[in-house]
């Protein structure tokens, strides 16, 4: 019997900070741009000299390790200003959905007992109540020197930032320490906050480089995805700095303000959800202008293949589809640029992340299924996983089963490379029959008059449910629902095409441009007659 030794069992003396990626690209990159925003372009020294400044600030108003930090900014340079500026205090950053509602804030910042909210000024009209409801003290950035009552004399960080000793040199953190609190999307229940590590969002960023992405000092991301979102803070974000790339910031996603950006800045790499895809794709479309794009990276949700193909073949580049969730810092795995794309699958896992699919009947334990090809809900296990939900320690042995974490997605795992057929909460059930809505999703894709598509599920007396679809039409297209019914017909079984398509003018979307189809049954599908 071994005698306990804190050399063994204490948790040792290595540090590790997300905050590290931007110190240590404005040691090595100082005078190359971080940023382009707004005609203007920040350099990596400057960018740190704006955060530590702004750490400074943060700290005269007793933020510290552990410090709890919510932060409600668009994609401006004040997004990563504060965002490092927390990380290097040793405090935890807790980024605010921008489409939340007051009482959506305000959840936020009780549940994750917020010590500050940082917000910009245009945010305020919501954010201000939610932070009064918990008593939680604001600090604004963006606040114009005019602004009108009662928001004029808020404290801005700016001023501060002014006034205060800047930060010397970013605090030790250990690399277990929580860095992140990301609140997953709520399409069940309350939004829960996943609390993420130093280690798994610093080692999710090096692997990435190391073995998927292709990226240098050169290059020049586009960064449309919100920042606020775990997708776009990894995979665009912390990937870019640690690289020494430079980002382009677009606050909302516009297809022909992006393409102009892009063209104007000679963009190198696109990373993007599949409605940015669709929406570039179009804005191609009217003008013959390109920029110099080496690859581009989807995720998110599932990409259909016809888009893909439409993608290359207006932008000459390929689509490299990845997989990943809050919860795994959120890369899983990707079709990684050192190996030849396969279309309709996310790719291989990523270095040090387990992957394999398990029986989705059991929810008590984990029940790997080896046979190749067999469906079921992909677990994963690697260095990339959250610590838990933050007070939410049931939800957490839910999730993390026998050291496996259950997605709730369903797929196959053949010779290591990963398809996802379609989340387990969304898959429809017809009379019996499973429907995969992503499958149907697919084949609407490349009706030639359709934009954008979403199936969903429809509670039905006879059936159980019935398959609804969503479509919105292309430029210059009229769509007949009928029309639309019969082309997947004529393409899938019987049990797995819409009876009913809904022409629409757009989708609901969230704010990292997933396809919101709780508000499409909400929305859309027939409500139960009023009791007399």
């Amino acid at each position: 019997m071994h005698l306990s030794d804190p050399a063994i069992d204490g948790p040792g003396h290595a540090t590790l900070s997300v905050a590290g990626i931007l110190a240590e690209s404005a040691r090595r990159h100082g005078d190359r741009p971080a940023l382009h925003f707004a005609g203007t372009t920040i350099t990596y020294a400057g960018l740190w000299a704006q955060t530590r400044a702004y750490a400074g600030a943060l700290r005269a108003r007793g933020i510290g390790p552990g410090s709890r930090v919510a932060m409600q900014i668009p994609n401006v340079p004040d997004f990563p200003r504060v965002y490092y500026a927390v990380l290097a205090l040793g405090a935890v950053v807790v980024p605010v959905h921008l489409l939340f509602k007051t009482e959506e804030i305000a959840h936020v910042l009780r549940d994750a007992d917020a010590d500050l909210l940082v917000v910009a000024a245009p945010l305020l009209g919501e954010a201000l109540p939610a932070a009064a409801a918990t008593s939680t003290p604001v600090v604004t950035v963006l606040l114009p020197a005019d602004a009108p009552d009662p928001v004029r004399d808020l404290p801005r960080l700016e001023t501060e930032a002014a006034a205060a000793a800047p930060l010397v040199r970013h605090a030790a953190t250990s690399p277990s320490d929580p860095a992140t609190i990301l609140y997953t999307s709520g399409t069940t229940g309350i939004p829960k906050g996943a609390v993420g590590s130093h280690l798994s969002i610093v080692e999710q960023v090096h692997c990435t480089l190391i073995d998927s992405f292709d990226l240098n000092a050169d290059d020049v991301v586009f960064g449309g995805l919100p920042l606020f979102h775990t997708f776009g803070q990894t995979a665009v974000m912390n990937i870019a700095f640690r690289a020494g790339a430079s980002i382009i910031l677009l606050p909302r996603f516009d297809a022909d303000e992006a393409l102009a950006l892009m063209i104007a800045h000679d963009a190198t790499v696109f990373t993007a959800v599949p409605t940015m895809y669709v929406g570039l794709i179009e804005s191609g479309r009217r003008t013959a202008v390109r920029p110099p794009l080496r690859y581009a990276v989807s995720g998110g949700a599932a990409l259909p293949v016809a888009v893909l193909e439409a993608f290359r073949a207006e932008f000459g580049a390929d689509v490299h589809e990845g997989y990943g969730l809050t919860e795994t810092a959120p890369i899983v795995s990707t079709n990684a640029l050192t190996e030849p794309i396969r279309p309709g699958t996310v790719g291989r896992a990523l270095w040090g992340v387990d992957v394999a699919v398990a029986d989705s009947g059991i929810d008590d334990r984990v029940v790997l299924l080896d046979g190749a090809g067999e469906l079921g809900e992909i677990v994963v296990r690697g260095h990339n996983l959250f610590k838990g939900y933050l007070g939410r320690p049931e939800a957490t042995a839910e999730a993390v089963v026998d050291g496996w974490f259950r997605t709730g997605d369903l797929g196959t795992y053949v010779d290591g490379v990963l398809t996802i057929v379609d989340r387990k909460k969304d898959m429809i059930v017809r009379s019996g029959y499973n429907v995969y809505p992503s499958e149907v999703e697919a084949v609407l894709a490349r009706h030639p008059g359709i934009g954008l598509a979403a199936v969903f599920g429809v509670p039905d007396d006879v059936r159980g449910q019935e398959v609804h679809a969503a479509v919105v039409a292309l430029e210059g297209h009229d769509l007949d629902a009928d029309e639309v019914v019969a082309f997947v017909r004529d393409r899938l079984a019987a049990y797995k095409y819409p009876r009913v398509v809904h022409i629409v003018d757009a989708l609901p979307l969230g704010g990292s441009g997933k396809v919101l189809k709780r508000e499409l049954v909400r929305t859309l599908a027939p409500q139960p007659a009023a009791a007399d």
